[in-house]
């Protein structure tokens, strides 16, 4: 039986009133478990089709789905390892849906790892627009660039850096900016009894004081009349609604929005929703606000027209978008008109695609994982026992034409190889993959 603190019971009586004891009961049963469909890769539906499991939409976003909590190896599914969905608690797909994302739109993340609300905006935009994640941590951000090439994220930047700096470098530059902040974690109690441990009320308040100065630094870097989403996953009044009450008492300049949804339970602030165990999440907290003056639009998606390699146009029907730049001898794929990068702790900013090694072009996994199969010259269509062998670095027969070759299963791209007199050399990346195939 989960032993919750009592000072925290205390405050949570003050913010639910009678539906405390429900809260309590909730605390006794199984944590909820979501997905999040990744549209970048294919249509929902498709994807949804090949789930082994039922999957019964959320209530907090419209591409997002419960999973049955006794399913097993859903990590090591090959719709998984292809980046088709992202394992992701429930109600913390809610603060996307605040901020509405619009494809064409510049988005920020400003505390981004591990990266499942960057993954969900990432799926909005649709493969328009530019999502830039930061994760101050580095090797967190390391985490963060994995799933990005997982998800097949192309037009985006991962970085590590102080959002101090980041946020005054960018100063204006963002339509759109989530501030999922660094938090006590009450909201995740029941699925990680460790954090019960770690909870006191003086963490609390040193949240609050560190969520506050990362949202006032957040507030520089998005334009006038531009959206910003603050959100935890913790029920802390002084983490949610104390922060955003001394923030908007200190910047003049923004004002509260109507959330317009109709998911969770209200705050005391029109602007702010909060989700429970009650409302069908382990717990959220996500308030929205608007930065006042008239929204300018700056045409960011232009299609760019510069060479592509020939090593590309041999692999692909339809090369991918995007500004091909070298850095020695490494091919990058970059988003169009990105600011000044320098100096901003940049890990990656669009796609690797490859390096030029004497006279031949390897190409990158990530190339790959960012491209659809109906894009690429050659394809290998794997069923699900043969697709566990590929998966764990196995070579495999291929009857397709000699050269670089696409391997998918479900028709989503999960990682290539290279064809050569009917066997497919394994591209697969070695720190990827799954245990040895079952006999």
């Amino acid at each position: 039986m989960l032993q919750l603190p009592l000072d925290f019971l205390e405050e949570m009586k003050m913010i639910l009133g009678k539906d405390c004891d429900l809260y309590e009961q909730c605390m006794e049963k199984e944590a909820f478990r979501g997905i999040a469909v990744n549209r970048l890769k294919a249509d929902k539906e498709q994807i949804l089709s090949e789930l082994p499991f039922v999957a019964e939409p959320v209530p907090f976003y419209e591409a997002g789905y419960y999973i049955p909590c006794d399913e097993k190896g859903v990590g090591n599914m090959p719709l998984h390892l292809g980046g088709a969905f992202y394992v992701q608690e429930p109600s913390a797909m809610s603060a996307v849906t605040l901020l509405d994302v619009q494809q064409g739109e510049k988005v920020l993340d400003l505390c981004a790892a591990p990266g499942g609300k960057s993954a969900q905006i990432a799926s909005c935009l649709n493969g328009t627009g530019l999502i830039w994640s930061n994760e101050v941590v580095r090797n967190r951000a390391q985490i963060l660039l994995s799933n990005f090439e997982r998800m097949g994220i192309a037009k985006g930047v991962v970085s590590s850096c102080y959002p101090e700096v980041l946020c005054k470098r960018l100063e204006g530059y963002f339509d759109k900016v989530l501030v999922d902040a660094p938090c006590s974690g009450e909201g995740m109690f029941r699925k990680n009894p460790e954090a019960v441990k770690e909870w006191s009320r003086e963490h609390v308040l040193s949240c609050a004081e560190r969520q506050l100065s990362i949202l006032r630094s957040a507030a520089g870097a998005l334009k006038k009349g531009g959206v910003l989403v603050y959100s935890t996953c913790t029920f802390s009044y002084e983490e949610n609604e104390g922060v955003i009450q001394k923030f908007l008492s200190e910047n003049e300049d923004f004002e509260m929005c109507e959330i317009g949804e109709h998911f969770g339970r209200k705050t005391v602030l029109p602007c702010a929703v909060r989700i429970t165990p009650i409302e069908g999440g382990e717990g959220h907290f996500a308030a929205k606000l608007r930065k006042k003056g008239e929204s300018v639009s700056d045409a960011y998606s232009k299609p760019v027209k510069n060479d592509v390699p020939k090593a590309l146009s041999e692999i692909f029907e339809q090369v991918p978008q995007g500004v091909y730049t070298t850095a020695g001898e490494k091919l990058y794929i970059m988003p169009e008109n990105l600011p000044d990068i320098k100096g901003l702790g940049v890990i990656r900013a669009g796609v690797l695609a490859g390096e030029f090694k004497k006279n031949r072009f390897e190409p990158a996994h990530a190339l790959f994982m960012s491209a659809k199969p109906e894009h690429i010259r050659r394809v290998l269509e794997l069923d699900d026992k043969t697709v566990k062998e590929f998966l764990s670095g196995m070579e495999i027969e291929s009857d397709g034409d000699n050269g670089y070759t696409a391997v998918t299963c479900h028709h989503i791209v999960i990682g290539f190889g290279k064809t050569s007199n009917g066997r497919l050399k394994n591209k697969y990346p070695k720190g990827l993959r799954i245990l040895s195939a079952e006999k």
